[in-house]
């Protein structure tokens, strides 16, 4: 989101910086053949499992999959991509729009006891039950807890200056990602939203510690809970395109994958001239909280290999019976239109859930100037209509599921620094597709007869913003 600079300006800025970046092409053969297959790596509190303990993982996490010969080539396979571990022994709690999710943020914050690391795109100085962050954050570093954060400079231009400040002269690490010196320093962006404590708790996803989610705020228990189903007070007051509400999805991960997001904020505060004096994880992985396995999947841009983009392809090439996606932004590259559109007519349930309102009408136009084609493959698109989705998962078979701050679109492949998370398994994959069915409820199915009447206006607007697809 980049809706804080004059679109005009960026728009220029951003077209003169990106003229030849190309989006890199994740061959077929490459990820499908045997040579890309190699043993799958599960690890644990105290390290590699051996290799007994791996397969009764693989076994048990097999057994809960539609093709279980599949799923493990699948896994190895996307292993070689992400080049990153599976952690098994982890609880996941699946976090819903801004009321719950901050509600979590603010606990992990309460109860840290050594440390604590935040990294935001957009970070304000937000408020939930009349508590500001900042005076949370200063008061468990007066407490003794370590505090470092890193910020996006353009994620974050809004942000007065005072905030940063006062947290500064309260002893608070802060670090700016790419501070804007030039032209050429807009387009490479921190677009990450992590927050880790202790190294046992890690909050990540597509949530933003941003004013924009306190619209429609109630206390836990108040009617305008995230977790409210369908039919109830909450979620018959959507309002349409004038509900400023953002609708979001967060993971919060207790375990030892909490390690792998430690390494990838400590890489980044490194980068950014943060002094390793400040960082104060310890060396060890958290103890196990639960049973679930989670890849955590670091991307950058820039790469020749981009990883969430290699895992994304990999898992709905994979996939064979279902693949529903929730996507903020739907500006998707050339490969995954393919690889979708091959996926609806191998007889795979695809569903897409797009917004019917967001903050960026060009990324908008690009996803419905490609609604003809995807309907025409069988694909099903609904747009959500109560309020904004902000939302980026994606659910596979009911067992694979992804979680972060990575959009569908080419900026988060090309350009943006991100952070996913991948859990396998079943209870996890159950529960987004039970949300992604509530989610369908406020939302409109879009029939490819109907789409063919739009205006013809609409049309000519879609394609003029295909032309910057690449920038969206």
């Amino acid at each position: 989101m980049l809706r804080r600079l004059n679109a005009a300006f960026l728009t220029v800025a951003l077209l003169l910086l990106c003229g030849c970046a190309a989006v890199p092409v994740i061959p077929t053969p490459a990820l499908q053949s045997g040579a890309a297959i190699q043993p799958i790596r599960i690890r644990g509190p105290q390290g590699p499992l051996s290799q007994r303990e791996t397969r009764r993982v693989l076994a048990r996490l097999s057994a809960e999959a539609p093709n279980a010969s599949n799923f493990e080539r699948h896994l190895a396979i996307e292993q070689f991509v992400a080049g990153a571990p599976l952690y098994t022994g982890n609880s996941v709690t699946i976090l819903r729009d801004g009321p719950q999710t901050f509600e979590a943020m603010f606990a992990a914050i309460r109860n840290a006891r050594r440390y604590l690391y935040l990294e935001y795109y957009i970070l304000e100085d937000v408020t939930i039950d009349g508590q500001q962050l900042s005076d949370l954050l200063i008061t468990r570093r007066r407490a003794g807890v370590t505090i470092d954060i890193i910020y996006d400079s353009i994620g974050s231009l809004s942000t007065p200056p005072e905030f940063f400040d006062r947290l500064r002269d309260a002893g608070i690490q802060v670090r700016q990602f790419n501070p804007i010196r030039s032209l050429f320093s807009l387009n490479d962006r921190d677009h990450r939203k992590v927050l880790i404590a202790d190294g046992t708790t890690a909050i990540i996803g597509g949530v933003n510690l941003s004013t924009d989610y306190e619209n429609g705020y109630a206390p836990s228990g108040g009617s305008a809970s995230a977790g409210s189903a369908p039919g109830s007070s909450a979620a018959a007051n959507g309002g349409g395109a004038n509900d400023a509400r953002w609708h979001d999805t967060d993971l919060q991960i207790d375990g030892p994958a909490v390690v792998e997001l430690e390494h990838l904020f400590e890489q980044h505060w490194r980068e950014a001239g943060g002094s390793t004096d400040a960082l104060a994880s310890g060396p060890d992985a958290p103890g196990p909280r639960g049973d679930q396995v989670v890849r955590v999947i670091g991307s950058q841009g820039g790469q020749l290999l981009p990883r969430y983009y290699a895992t994304l392809l990999s898992a709905i090439r994979s996939a064979t019976s279902r693949i529903w996606i929730e996507a903020a932004y739907f500006v998707p590259t050339f490969q995954e239109r393919q690889a979708l559109d091959r996926a609806a007519r191998r007889g795979v349930d695809v569903r897409l859930l797009v917004p019917a309102h967001t903050d960026s009408k060009a990324a908008l136009a690009v996803a419905q100037s490609y609604y003809s084609g995807l309907l025409r493959a069988g694909i099903r698109i609904y747009e959500r209509e109560d309020g904004i989705l902000h939302s980026k998962t994606a659910v596979m078979d009911g067992v694979w599921s992804i979680v972060g701050s990575s959009n569908f679109d080419h900026r988060s492949v090309l350009f943006n620094d991100e952070v996913d998370a991948v859990v396998i398994g079943d209870k996890t994959g159950g529960q987004l597709e039970q949300y992604f069915l509530q989610d369908l409820q406020h939302a409109r199915a879009v029939s490819l007869k109907q789409w063919r009447q739009r205006p013809f206006f609409n049309k000519v607007d879609e394609q003029f913003w295909r032309l910057w697809q690449q920038l969206l």
